[in-house]
């Protein structure tokens, strides 16, 4: 018989992952922006949720193509007048209504 062998390695323990203090400070939005997540200062991850909860309610994901945001009146206003913007324009975009 074979005898078993233990390993000297011990498993590493993960770390409580911390969150980036620059997505955790508030930021402001401006009033086109306020109409969709509220006036108060509130962390990015937070308005991105928020932003999101907005698109989901509404139904504003493209049906098709899922990676497309199709803007209402106040979306519109957000995104520079464009009635359509990827996820990923979005976030750029949104980010030229917070101070």
């Amino acid at each position: 018989m074979a005898a078993k062998k233990k390993s000297a390695k011990k498993p590493a323990k993960k770390s409580a992952r911390k969150p980036n203090a620059a997505f955790m400070k508030p930021v402001q939005p401006d009033a086109k922006l306020a109409e969709i997540v509220g006036e108060k200062p509130l962390p990015r991850t937070e308005l991105t949720k928020k932003l999101w909860a907005y698109i989901k309610k509404k139904g504003l994901q493209d049906a098709k193509n899922r990676r497309m945001i199709n803007g209402d009146a106040a979306l519109t206003a957000v995104f520079g007048g464009k009635k359509q913007v990827s996820m990923f324009e979005m976030t750029k975009l949104v980010s030229k209504h917070v101070k």
